[in-house]
Formats: structure tokens, C-alpha cells, sequence
């Protein structure tokens, strides 16, 4: 392991000698780190949660308990991934090839899943990769995501489609006069064409 100051990993966690593990981020019990994992400053690594070989989060991510996140998943700053889900990484699983043999780490090829800036992963959710969740969207507990979900969008079910828009408080959007308005710091933006855009002010 490659840790920066304040790292705390505690001994029932497992962590490959050359993961990168960012100051001042936490490993928690039985949590498993893989090789050439990276992890950013601040990260928080719940109970029993899996990072994938190779696998990158940004600064001030948290992977809740037993999440699984499978390579070669890539997520950005600020990053929430609740208790339970699971971010897959083979678009065809397969026990064994056609003629019946067991397949090897050469017979498939990993896809991952992306996760933009802020955005946040409900429990239980199961991200089908590859897909992309866009910048501080919200995918809702239990979802089943099997395509990519725009910024700033709320998405539930099975499979998850879009059921509204949420701001970066992570709160749900009101519209009014054709203009969609944080309920928590009345942030204001616009959608255009399915794109919600943030507006600055005088917009």
C-alpha cells in the first residue's frame, strides 16, 4: 500500500501493497482495496466494500458497507455509493465458453461504469456497465441502471428511468415559470432539449 498522512486502514482490511490511498482517507473492516487501486484524499470505505483492481475515485468519495465496485470503474470528486450496490464490469457474464470450458481473465474483456462529479448511487442499486451516471445525479435505492443517466437527473426502477431533476444539495427540483429551483439554496436552472443546465444569476 502507498498511503499519504492521516490514512487509516484497520487491520482486518485488505489493501494491495501498491494501492494508492490519498491522505486523510479511511479503510474500514474487511473492506478489500485490489491492485493499482487509486483512491483520492478523503474517501471513506465502508465495511466489507470491494474496489476493484485499477479501479480510480476522486477526492471525498464514500463507498458504503459492502458495495461492490468492479473494475474498471471510474468515479470522480465527491462520489456517494450506498450500502449494498453494485457497479458490474461484464456486459456478457459467462461461468464458461460455448464449448463448455471455464472461462479464463482472458476470454472477456472488463467494461466499467463512470460516475461524474457529485452524483450518488442509492442502496442497492445495480449500475449494468457500461453506463455513465451523470454529474451530481441521483440514482434511486433499488434501481437497476442499463443506460446512461443525464447530470443532475433523478432516476428510479427497474429498469431506471428518469422520474425528475435534483440539484447539487441532492434535493429534488421544483419548477416554476419554466425555470427549476433548488428547494435547499435556490439554485436555478434550465432544461433544454432533456440537458439541465445550472444558471447564473441574472439568468
Amino acid at each position: 500500500m502507498n498511503p499519504s498522512p492521516g490514512v487509516r486502514v484497520v487491520d482486518s482490511a485488505d489493501v494491495a501493497a501498491d494501492a494508492s490511498i490519498g491522505a486523510g482517507s479511511s479503510i474500514w473492516h474487511l473492506a478489500q482495496v485490489r491492485e493499482r487501486a487509486v483512491l483520492g484524499e478523503n474517501c471513506v470505505i465502508g465495511r466489507g466494500a470491494y474496489i476493484g483492481t485499477g479501479v480510480s475515485l476522486g477526492d471525498n468519495c464514500k463507498v458504503q458497507n459492502y458495495a461492490l465496485v468492479y473494475e474498471p470503474a471510474k468515479l470522480a470528486a465527491g462520489v456517494f455509493i450506498g450500502p449494498g450496490v453494485i457497479l458490474t464490469n461484464d456486459t456478457y457474464p459467462r461461468a464458461v465458453n460455448p464449448d463448455g470450458t471455464l472461462k479464463s481473465a482472458h476470454d472477456w474483456e472488463p467494461v466499467g461504469v463512470e460516475i461524474a462529479t457529485g452524483a450518488s448511487v442509492g442502496a442497492r442499486a445495480v449500475c449494468v456497465a457500461p453506463v455513465r451516471i451523470g454529474a451530481w445525479a441521483t440514482v434511486a435505492a433499488g434501481s437497476v441502471v442499463t443506460r446512461d443517466v443525464p447530470d443532475f437527473a433523478l432516476v428510479a426502477g427497474v429498469p431506471a428511468r428518469r422520474i425528475g431533476w435534483v440539484g447539487r444539495s441532492g434535493r429534488r427540483l421544483v419548477e416554476s415559470d419554466g425555470v427549476w429551483i433548488c428547494p435547499e439554496t435556490n439554485a436555478r436552472y434550465a432544461e433544454r432539449e432533456g440537458v439541465l443546465m445550472e444558471l447564473n444569476d441574472g439568468e
